[in-house]
Parts: C-alpha cells; structure tokens; sequence
C-alpha cells in the first residue's frame, strides 16, 4: 500500500507561484512513478506532470509545460510541483498519484492516488 499526502494548495493572484508537496508512506518511494494531475469544476481529471522512480524522466501537459516543474527528493519521500507564472485556467484541485510500474499521462496507469489539495488563481 501506498499513502499520499498533498500540500501547498491555496489562493493566489495570477502571476504568483505555488509549490505543492507529495509526501509518500507505505512503500518503497525510489521506485514509484509519479504524477500530478488535476480537475476543475464540469471538468475531467487532467494530467499535469509526471516524473520517473529515480527522477531522470519528466514530462509535462503542453498547458503547462515551461511554467511548472515537478522534482522529487526520494530521501524525504516526497515528490514536488513548482507552479510559476499561474493563471486562472489553473484553478483546480490538484491530486498526485503513484504507479508501480511505468506511467505516463493515464490516469489509470497510476495505481494510488491522495486527497487533493485546492489551488484557486485569481484575476
């Protein structure tokens, strides 16, 4: 089993900067994929971000590519989601979730998902 443990979601105005936290419990943390994905109000759960076990790997949403980065510490058991240059159209709750083996943008590749933490950008 897995647990997953979302931080860092809250209110900020367009243009400001929001980093979230994965912290990860439960099974070996160095060989998990993992990813963010989100979903907003009348909206489907979208992918975001994903980065491989050993963190070599990442790979982005063309909606945020080159404002978000996802990095992983694997000593702290936590993987991260800066989010820069934020714009309304990211309003939404932002999940992570982990994979047993590779994964990419599916959301049924993944295999463990946390409660979500609520980002809200206002213009």
């Amino acid at each position: 089993q897995v647990q997953l443990v979302e931080s860092g979601g809250g209110l900020v105005q367009a243009g400001d900067s929001l980093r979230l936290s994965c912290a990860a419990s439960g099974r070996t943390f160095s060989r998990l994929t993992v990813g963010w994905f989100r979903q907003a109000p009348g909206k489907e759960r979208e992918f975001v971000a994903t980065i491989s076990a050993g963190g070599a790997m990442t790979y982005y949403a063309d909606s945020v590519n080159g404002r978000f980065t996802i990095s992983r510490d694997n000593a702290k058991n936590t993987v991260y989601l800066q989010m820069n240059s934020l714009k309304p159209e990211d309003t939404a709750v932002y999940y992570c979730a982990a994979a047993l083996v590779y994964a990419r943008t599916r959301d049924d590749e993944y295999d463990y998902w946390g409660q979500g933490t609520q980002v809200t950008v206002s213009s």
